[in-house]
């Protein structure tokens, strides 16, 4: 069989094979992680805090960190604080002259932006871990094992041991990628939504079995039909492209002759891949962050903002997704100088004016197939509330789509591009017989 193969093929490239092993450790490491208990916590007493996060955002937030949260772990606020304090960094890079400057200043530009980052992820889950420990001490009240809380040594020593379990979840990811396969913070993300995979799945299959109007066997059938067209859907918008022509000229060194040819520039209808969606999820957990995650529940705004089956916070994640999917293409797409190297290497578009307006043309065509690409990200984003409405429990309709579906579509076919090209430069086979190539998020074929 074909997939044997590859996999025997895997394991003979030693490099490769090292890379797949690291990263298995590192998982194991996060997971051991998401269950050692905070010091002073009885996990008996932790029934009101899964109760909790048993629905709603708060479910999404814990599958986030991979049931770390209502474990009540070191990990418990996960690797969200990382990637909110990214998206801040991010943003400043746009509208601050220094973060701009530091931005053009190449490799030591970037590792001083991804020092700020680290010092703001501190300082968010300094603020972060009190507002945690004051949600674990009210739900472990009403099971009747009271947690003091204030300016005492449980409450300083449970904040810092947080915020390192979450800079160490950082470390972790960073170390996956440089030493593993894949993206390392997607990864991390990754595994928290697999890790809820099996218990969603068979607490459908018993809900759907269920004699008070459950709908039986062929309902659950089609519900996983669908499941598999959402997502084939959803590998087609990641992988989809818009090819643009470009003819190289003939030019001519000594005897031999360059150029003459026709190539192709592939741009992806989603260039950003997740990203929208990551940036999008970290900016709605806000609220809770900002009144708390227990004042939460008596704040009608952030109520409704906590409903992830709600119309509020449907259309305002929709909202954030396009335009998000808008400002990561524009960072990483680059008309300007995709322009200049065209020109530089005696290329050009048919029918379109080498400089500015080629430039301008490939521009024009981003913005073209990125909005319908963004709007096809956003309603895939918010299919589990329409999952929801027709009977599917709370844990296996975040799988209808929703991030959860998009974060897994997208890290596994870069985690898979990755592992072909090692295939492939030391001339194995890739996946797939055929010859055809998989995507990952550069959107070029690998080879």
């Amino acid at each position: 069989m074909k997939f044997i193969e590859t996999c025997k093929n895997i394991w003979k490239i030693e490099d490769l094979r090292n890379r797949l092993l690291t990263t298995a450790l590192f998982v194991l490491i996060y997971r051991f992680g998401s269950f050692i208990v905070l010091p002073g916590i009885d996990p008996t007493a932790l029934t009101a805090l899964k109760g909790q996060t048993a629905g709603g955002l708060m479910a999404l937030l814990d599958m986030f960190s991979g049931g770390a949260f209502s474990n009540a772990s070191i990990f418990a606020l996960g690797i969200m604080p990382y990637i909110s304090a990214s998206i801040v960094i991010q943003l400043l890079s746009i509208a601050v002259p220094y973060f701009q400057k530091m931005q053009k200043e190449g490799e030591s530009g970037r590792q001083k932006m991804n020092q700020i980052t680290r010092y703001l992820t501190v300082a968010i889950l300094l603020f972060q871990g009190p507002s945690y420990l004051v949600n674990l001490a009210v739900q472990m009240g009403q099971a009747g094992q009271p947690l003091a809380i204030g300016f005492n040594w449980f409450t300083i020593s449970s904040t810092i041991l947080l915020t390192a379990g979450s800079m160490f979840v950082m470390w972790l990811g960073e170390r996956i990628t440089d030493r593993g396969v894949g993206n390392g913070i997607s990864f991390i993300i990754l595994i928290g939504i697999i890790a809820r995979l099996p218990g969603a799945f068979v607490q459908e299959f018993s809900s759907r079995l269920n004699e008070n109007g459950g709908g039986g066997l062929m309902v659950f059938i089609l519900e996983i039909v669908i499941l598999l067209l959402v997502f084939a859907f959803a590998i087609m918008l990641v992988q989809g492209t818009r090819r643009i022509p470009v003819q190289y000229a003939k030019r001519i060194q000594g005897n031999k002759q360059y150029g003459g040819v026709r190539q192709y520039i592939p741009l992806k209808v989603n260039a950003a891949n997740v990203m929208p969606i990551i940036f999008a999820q970290a900016i709605m957990f806000i609220p809770i962050a900002i009144v708390g995650f227990r004042a939460s529940e008596s704040n009608a705004f952030v109520q409704a903002f906590m409903d992830n089956n709600g119309f509020w916070y449907n259309f305002v994640f929709a909202l954030l997704i396009i335009a998000f999917t808008y400002f990561y293409t524009a960072i990483i797409i680059n008309p300007v100088q995709m322009a200049e190297n065209l020109k530089l290497n005696n290329g050009f578009i048919p029918g379109v004016k080498p400089g500015k307006k080629t430039a301008e043309y490939i521009d024009t065509i981003m913005s073209r197939i990125t909005l319908p690409g963004s709007i096809l990200l956003a309603l895939i984003a918010i299919l589990p509330a329409f999952a929801r409405l027709f009977g599917v429990t709370m844990g296996f309709a975040q799988f209808f789509g929703g991030t959860s579906l998009l974060i897994m579509v997208g890290v596994i076919l870069d985690t898979l591009q990755q592992i072909e090209s090692h295939l492939l430069m030391r001339h194995y086979d890739g996946f797939f017989e055929s010859g055809m190539r998989i995507k990952g998020r550069s959107g070029a074929m690998a080879y």
